[in-house]
């Protein structure tokens, strides 16, 4: 079988598959090919070291990736269109000790509404979003984070301006300004917030704080009137206080910019081959008080909500035991 022909159906089942990434995977004399889905990371195929490295070789090609390195990490994209929807693909090599290749294939989705267990969730997102100041979403990587930030913005973002700082562009959204990292032209999260807050926008979305400087700016902005909508790795709602504090950000400016902290995750429903998003909201009284607090618990009701879902049958007992800590 032609090697485009074998790629096209490697990435058009692991889009049926909805499946967040593609491995492959060098082994002693094979190459594995693995897909992560909501299941976790299932095993596809294999193909001989010979065709594995062939593939992975026309992938780097159409991404624009050096292929004629194999030890050095690289990095590249490329777009890949099926049933008249396009996919964007974000690529990432690696040699091992052994100077063997392994490639990682993200497939960037486009947005589209979410399934959510509990609707009156991103209803009080909202609402809570007209007040303006700082709203934090955390969750590991393919929970659902763009899509609830773009949610939001999209629902109250009418008339007004949109800017987005992300690394990078994951979906293209033709009602925002979309801005994108570029390390190697020395544009970076801090240089992108500056600019973009000359640009006025009425809500700015930042995909990631990640370092001291951009949690900064991401609060000064918050404090001089802007809706700012970002990310932050915490293992829990309550927690991600904490690590804006570990950040520099001091508990009375938490107090007078945050505005609400949600934790998500995208979990199996029960009888269905589809997720749906569950959201731990902190806000108000609750929020306020813990931001005073030395010490903090992790969520405000995620293992109350899991036992309802449980009761109502809407998940299953397994997937109630994996999440109980989020």
């Amino acid at each position: 079988m032609e090697i485009k022909k074998i790629i096209n159906e490697l990435v058009e089942k692991a889009i049926l598959c909805k499946s967040s990434d593609i491995f492959f995977l060098p082994k002693k004399e094979k190459i594995d090919v693995n897909f992560r889905t909501y299941m976790g990371v299932v095993s596809e195929r294999s193909f001989s070291l010979e065709q594995g490295k062939e593939i992975i070789n026309y992938f780097k090609y159409a991404a624009q990736m050096d292929i004629s390195e194999h030890r050095r990490p690289q990095v590249g994209a490329m777009n890949f269109e099926y049933q008249n929807n396009e996919y964007y693909l974000r690529l990432s090599s690696l040699g091992d000790f052994t100077d063997y290749e392994s490639l990682v294939i993200r497939i960037i989705y486009q947005i589209q509404n979410s399934n959510y267990f509990f609707d009156e969730q991103l209803e009080e997102l909202k609402s809570l979003s007209l007040k303006r100041g700082l709203i934090i979403t955390s969750g590991p990587t393919g929970s659902g984070k763009t899509t609830t930030m773009y949610e939001l913005a999209k629902a109250i973002g009418k008339n007004k301006v949109v800017m987005t700082i992300e690394d990078p562009v994951e979906v293209h959204e033709q009602t925002f300004l979309q801005t994108q990292v570029n390390s190697d032209a020395g544009i970076d999260y801090t240089s992108l917030l500056k600019a973009a807050l000359r640009h006025r926008p009425d809500i700015l979305i930042i995909g990631e704080i990640r370092d001291r400087g951009t949690a900064r700016l991401a609060v000064d902005a918050a404090l001089s009137g802007h809706l700012v909508l970002a990310t932050v790795h915490a293992k829990s709602t309550l927690q991600t206080i904490s690590r804006l504090e570990g950040l520099g950000i001091s508990k009375e400016e938490l107090a007078n910019c945050l505005t609400a902290l949600s934790y998500q995750r995208l979990i199996p429903k029960a009888k269905q081959d589809r997720l749906a998003c569950l959201m731990d909201l902190a806000s108000g009284e609750i929020l306020e008080t813990d931001i005073l607090k030395d010490i903090r618990a992790d969520f405000v009701s995620w293992q109350e909500n899991l036992k309802a879902l449980r009761k109502d049958k809407k998940i299953t007992d397994a997937t109630y035991k994996a999440y109980q800590e989020g």
